[in-house]
């Protein structure tokens, strides 16, 4: 017998307040579903609750592919697992951790394609990070050019400017301090490039900051060519 919560299974409540941007927004109730249809996934899930806690922390992210290739999401190693093991999805990397639970181990995988193509209703706007800023003004100084160490705002905040795309730039701890909170024009300072949202279907993975080098062979392809691990 499955123990419930207000009438909810404890596999779907977990699922439920976890779940992330591949199921809620690209795959609606993934998990749910496979878990009312595929008693084998139901058992599974609870041998891997019964490993040992280490292990279950350990646990990282997979990248979920596309039919067609396309980065759709990041959903946890143990979903993504669920996924492979139900024929919905394929691994494509394993992640090199290996999960012991009482019935055996089974290697977890990094990223996967899905079996069946998935229409995205409609396009996430890219979430924006430090590490998305970095890959996009390739990891230098919009000012000067040199390894970027920290985040700047063109239009500093005190003078009214915005935290977006086209506000936020790389900037070295030199440049970052000189300016302070000046206007460019007011230090006769000059943007290498014009800061723009970055556009393609990877940077909806980079821009969450949950990335992995076994993932940029996958992301390069759709807009993330100058960005690094």
């Amino acid at each position: 017998m499955i123990n419930t919560r207000k009438g909810v299974p404890l596999i779907q409540s977990r699922a439920l307040r976890n779940e992330s941007f591949i199921e809620n927004r690209l795959y609606p109730n993934l998990y749910l579903n496979i878990a009312s249809k595929y008693p084998r996934a139901r058992v599974f899930w609870g041998k891997i609750n019964q490993s040992p806690s280490q292990e279950r922390k350990a646990m990282s992210r997979t990248l979920v592919l596309n039919a067609t290739y396309e980065p759709l999401g990041v959903i946890t190693e143990r979903r993504a697992l669920i996924l492979v093991l139900n024929h919905r999805a394929t691994m494509i990397e394993e992640s090199g951790t290996v999960l012991h639970f009482s019935g055996g181990q089974v290697d977890l995988p990094s990223v996967i394609r899905l079996n069946k193509f998935v229409r995205i209703p409609y396009r996430h706007a890219v979430p924006l990070s430090r590490r998305a800023i970095f890959a996009r003004d390739g990891g230098r100084c919009v000012y000067c050019a040199a390894p970027a160490t920290s985040i700047d705002h063109v239009i500093p905040r005190s003078r009214g400017g915005g935290h977006n795309w086209e506000n936020v730039v790389s900037a070295c701890h030199k440049c970052n301090h000189l300016k302070a909170d000046k206007q460019l024009k007011e230090i006769g300072w000059r943007l290498r490039q014009i800061p723009r949202e970055p556009v393609g279907a990877a940077w909806r993975i980079l821009g969450t900051g949950q990335t992995n080098a076994r993932w940029l062979q996958y992301l390069e392809p759709f807009g993330v060519a100058a960005a690094t691990a």
